[in-house]
């Protein structure tokens, strides 16, 4: 960072990601800062700036040479798990033109998401500031967010192996291994454990949504909800027909989905004999490949439904929870997966028309160019918009 960076930077006072410190005096407060920085999205601490005015005021060389050792202790002995800072040394004017240095230290995000002091308190921006995190589920978020937590392997509180469609587990195995549980030596509740379908005596949140008799009775917003509009606003009154919301298994979900989308689309006669049969105006496999992909990479900590919905000139996919992980939109056009939902994808292998190769995406868009993909981070969903070819 050269001092032209530095100044602007102060000029535009403190944020989520800028904090300003006259001098380290407190390592209590500084590392709660630090904790604050690491399990948001990173920022700066730039000591030698009253965190009151913005005004400069430099650390001299002694002042840098201790600072700098507490920083490094502060790192090491007050935070947990360990985090890694950079720092460095930024000469500039201060406000009586003399030369001053401020220390600035680089604070990432974390990749190992909750960090907590030693009193295991965690710490979270707001905005400038800095807040104590005590409800559950923000910290469930952050073990998501860090890849120690994953939503589809954690187990439904108040289930149990009752609530197994027993044919359903039953079949999916002898479809997977080509013989029973019972020729391969497991008893059904050893096979159950075996594919991650019961755990502790509950069900997973994978297990339920794929073999569960009922999964909405427990996980009531994991449904689809299905919507015809006249027009092309959201806000529409008018429904070509009724919305529908689906219940049952993954596949299930899957398989009347696609029905539903098909018999509410058009079918157009492009180089086929008149009395033939026509061509859906959206590609089907692109239709397969988009649907199952909102049910299997959707974002499950969040108690939304999959929306799908079709309007006059286009067809809509809503899936709750941006892509995870820093992924883009070119990064899933060119087929590189980052796996949320790892045993609903190993379970969707088998029960679904879907590869887990991460190329679903570009079949997609090779039978329908002109998808639209939105990743909205703020809305904190992924949105899939395709064009309808004509006015119905």
């Amino acid at each position: 960072m050269n001092a032209l960076e530095l100044l602007e930077i102060i000029a535009s006072g403190e944020t989520s990601k800028v904090q300003f410190k006259e001098v380290l005096d407190n390592q209590v407060s500084f590392a709660a800062e630090m904790i604050a920085m690491s399990n948001s999205k990173g920022g700066i601490i730039l000591v030698g700036v009253e965190d009151a005015t913005g005004k400069i005021v430099g650390l001299d060389y002694a002042e840098l040479q201790e600072t700098s050792n507490k920083i490094s202790t502060i790192a090491n002995e007050l935070i947990k798990p360990l985090i890694y800072i950079t720092t460095e040394v930024v000469t500039v004017s201060a406000d009586d033109k003399s030369i001053a240095r401020v220390l600035v230290v680089h604070v990432g995000e974390g990749t190992n998401k909750p960090y907590k002091d030693n009193q295991g308190a965690i710490w979270i921006k707001q905005g400038s500031d800095k807040r104590r995190v005590t409800d559950n589920n923000e910290m469930m978020r952050l073990f998501k967010q860090s890849g120690n937590l994953l939503a589809d392997e954690m187990e439904v509180f108040g289930t149990s192996i009752n609530d197994i469609n027993r044919s359903l587990f039953e079949e999916f195995f002898e479809k997977e291994f080509k013989q029973s549980f019972e020729e391969k030596g497991l008893s059904y509740e050893q096979a159950l454990k075996a594919k991650r379908v019961l755990r502790n005596g509950q069900l997973t949140l994978a297990g339920l949504l794929f073999f569960g008799k009922d999964p909405q009775s427990i996980k009531p917003a994991f449904t689809v909800k299905l919507v015809s509009f006249f027009g092309n606003d959201i806000s529409e009154t008018q429904y070509r027909s009724k919305p529908v919301d689906l219940r049952g298994t993954i596949p299930v979900l899957f398989k009347e989905s696609l029905a539903w989308v098909k018999a509410n689309l058009h079918s157009l006669q492009k180089e086929q004999n008149f009395n033939s049969i026509g061509v859906l105006e959206i590609s089907e496999i692109a239709l397969v490949e988009l649907i199952q992909n909102a049910l299997v990479h959707r974002d499950y900590f969040k108690n939304s439904p999959v929306r799908i919905m079709i309007f006059d000139k286009r067809l809509e996919i809503i899936s709750p929870g941006k892509l995870p992980n820093n992924l883009t939109v070119e990064d899933i056009k060119y087929g590189n997966p980052i796996i949320r939902n790892n045993q609903i994808v190993a379970f969707s292998t088998i029960l679904l028309p879907f590869s887990g190769l991460g190329s679903g995406i570009k079949r997609a868009l090779k039978e329908q160019p002109d998808i639209e993909f939105v990743n909205d981070i703020n809305g904190e969903q992924f949105k899939v918009v395709i064009p309808r070819p004509v006015k119905p």
